[in-house]
């Protein structure tokens, strides 16, 4: 929409600012401006608040929306027509216009008008609410309503990215009852638990190890979230969590079954029975305390207390987990330095970090979960559960929108109150949660913004876990042996490889789960090692193309040895992703996939919550408490839901019970 190339005043400007009325001529039938306080009218259209005055019509083109709900909305050139109806919330109100709405594509339906050549199908009230988005060249991709509001009410809460945390906080506060928009950058959801397809294969851009997806106990949020928005989905089990081949040939399954695994695990320690019975029983008690619990914020003082009165015990057993690392709790019962080797290399898998910094609630929620409800693989690919979740957020009524590059979260007052997008779109709400890293939200979002004590805190303790190289390959079935498990963890050269780049492989092959991924006849292999994203910077193109074909080629030598003869003559498709690529299609900061403690950590002690220092702004994700993994990135996700839900007013809230606990929660993140 063009209406003309002089200069605008800002909204600041005009709305600090008086002026005498003005009459123009530009089409409108008693065209009138008023000055601040009075009502703008363009044939009939009134304001939702009374803080704007304008000048002259030439003003009111950089928001000539921002402000106005539209009815008996009318367009014409040199003729009025009326084509269509705009329900407006408060009162009544319409607009005669010559070209206001001119645009060259501009892809929406308003309730029943449609403008420009192409429209969306939708069913509720729209707002308009930027120039920005009239002006848009490309039709915007979006899912829902289609709406973008300029009241800051407009939305309870805008998530920034739609990851698993950010897309379980979104449909947990649509179910009760918020509006709510999901801004993505990627054109489909996910994150890392996405998905994406070449030549007849779909590919798990993460791992293909699904931990809290099963149809029992409180700790299942995966599947508590889909039902939530009323989405099931289809499952296969899957009977071995994962396949470790380790140093000195120590092979060991972690089998569905429980007993199975520890018959197992006993079988090549017998010497250490007990002591593998005692720490594996720890974690049992530490997982049954959580799956007894009603799971909400730690941050909400009416829910915790709750929760504490109900049941004291599981409560007091999680506090005296809280400061602890698994690690130590091993070495308590166990002596066998290759069986700490071990549970270093089963933490790894949950942490990325060894068992000395890998919390012990932590490493017990996933170390139980697959025995509790099994790993399940969805039909159709890990990213049908992000896919399944954005639907089911649609259906509760909010809205996500894709190709939408959040650039800033904008701030007044120390409040945040919107976010601004590459193309510069604005969409404003009463909350924002971020699934951005803590790194990306407040050293790229909120830049130029300084960083609070708390952030300051968090990147003393925590530093960014390194990324990974990960390798997507199609090969032909018949290289695979019958009895091949799904998942396969590989470390060969020594312990001491355990967290070097490129030390140890993690494998997933999710077709022997579900075939219908692959073509017939072959199988996918997802490969992936740690790696950093300083080992991939500032090469020349051909260097840095060279360099991954000769890392992944080293890296499938060493399966084809392993596990796989003829790897390398059965692929068919492989294409290879660096951490500079995960940095590029996650927005991640350097690629990372989480936080990793900088030194010995005291258990989750440190680790931040879901509020932040400033008004209006959460986090949600694997940055946040309880850290990396699906489960615990799910549990975020909830928590986050909880405490924003009480904020706005849709579940009960003590501001003075609020104050308390905040200052606890704080004095013990100090001890740390």
């Amino acid at each position: 929409m063009s209406m003309s190339s002089s200069p605008s005043p800002s909204i600041s400007e005009l709305s600090s600012t008086s002026y005498k009325p003005c009459s123009f001529n530009s089409g409108f039938a008693d065209s009138q401006c008023f000055s601040h306080r009075n009502t703008v009218r363009f044939g009939t259209c009134m304001p939702r608040s009374q803080n704007q005055s304008f000048l002259s019509f030439e003003h009111i083109k950089t928001f000539a929306f921002n402000d106005y709900k539209l009815s008996n909305m009318e367009l014409g050139l040199n003729t009025v027509s009326q084509v269509g109806k705009f329900r407006l919330r408060d009162g009544k109100a319409g607009l005669l216009s010559r070209d206001l709405l001119k645009t060259s594509n501009f892809g929406y339906k308003l309730g029943s008008v449609k403008l420009g050549y192409e429209a969306y199908k939708r069913n509720r009230d729209f707002v308009l609410m930027s120039r920005s988005v009239l002006t848009a060249n490309n039709m915007v991709e979006t899912e829902g309503n289609g709406g973008v509001g300029r009241e800051k009410s407009y939305y309870d809460a805008i998530v920034i990215g739609s990851g698993i945390g950010g897309l379980v906080a979104a449909t947990q506060l649509a179910v009760k009852g918020a509006r709510v928009l999901a801004l993505e950058k990627y054109v489909i959801p996910g994150g890392s638990s996405g998905y994406y397809q070449r030549d007849g294969y779909t590919f798990d851009v993460g791992s293909s190890v699904m931990f809290g997806f099963s149809d029992k106990g409180n700790l299942n949020l995966i599947t508590q979230a889909l039902a939530a928005v009323g989405r099931e989905m289809e499952v296969i089990p899957d009977p071995t969590t994962v396949h470790f081949h380790l140093p000195n040939d120590l092979s060991v399954r972690v089998h569905r079954e429980y007993s199975e695994f520890i018959a197992e695990l006993t079988s090549k320690f017998p010497h250490e029975k007990e002591g593998i019975l005692a720490f594996y029983g720890e974690c049992w008690k530490i997982f049954n305390a959580l799956n007894s619990l009603e799971l909400k914020s730690l941050e909400e003082p009416i829910y915790l207390f709750g929760q504490f009165f109900q049941k004291p015990l599981e409560c007091l057993t999680l506090a005296y987990y809280l400061p602890q690392n698994a690690g130590d709790i091993a070495r308590k019962f166990i002596k066998d330095p290759q069986l700490l080797s071990f549970i270093d290399a089963e933490c790894f898998i949950v942490s990325t970090v060894n068992a000395l910094q890998t919390p012990m609630i932590s490493a017990s929620m996933v170390l139980c979960d697959r025995h509790f409800g099994g790993i399940n693989y969805p039909v159709g690919g890990v990213g049908e559960i992000a896919k399944s979740l954005a639907k089911g957020l649609v259906d509760q009524g909010s809205e996500i929108l894709y190709k939408a590059n959040v650039t800033s979260i904008i701030l007044e007052h120390g409040k945040a109150v919107g976010v601004r997008l590459s193309d510069g779109r604005q969409f404003f709400a009463k909350t924002i949660i971020s699934n951005a890293t803590r790194w990306d939200t407040f050293g790229k979002l909120l830049k130029g913004e300084k960083l609070p004590k708390e952030e300051e805190n968090f990147q003393k303790a925590y530093v960014k876990a390194p990324s990974f190289l990960s390798i997507h390959m199609g090969v032909k079935a018949e290289v695979l042996p019958p009895d091949t498990d799904c998942h396969h963890f590989i470390l060969e050269d020594g312990w001491t490889r355990l967290e070097k780049p490129y030390g140890s492989i993690f494998l997933s092959i999710p077709t022997l789960l579900d075939s219908s991924l692959a073509p017939e006849g072959h199988h996918i292999l997802h490969i992936f090692t740690k790696s950093s994203i300083e080992d991939w910077e500032g090469l020349p193109r051909k260097d840095y193309d060279a360099k991954k074909e000769r890392v992944a080629d080293e890296i499938i030598s060493r399966l084809e040895k392993k596990l796989f003869s003829g790897l390398k003559e059965s692929i068919v498709f492989k294409e290879i992703g660096t951490p500079k690529t995960h940095r590029r299609y996650l927005a991640r900061d350097k690629g990372t996939y989480g936080p990793m403690p900088r030194n010995t950590p005291k258990g989750l002690l440190g680790m931040p919550f879901n509020m932040t220092a400033i008004d209006g702004l959460y986090c949600v994700g694997d940055s946040c408490f309880p850290g990396q993994g699906v489960i615990a990135v799910a549990f975020s996700g909830v928590m986050c839901s909880h405490r924003v839900a009480a904020d706005i007013g849709l579940e009960k809230k003590s501001p003075i019970l609020d104050t308390a606990l905040l200052r606890l929660l704080g004095w013990l993140r100090t001890l740390a």
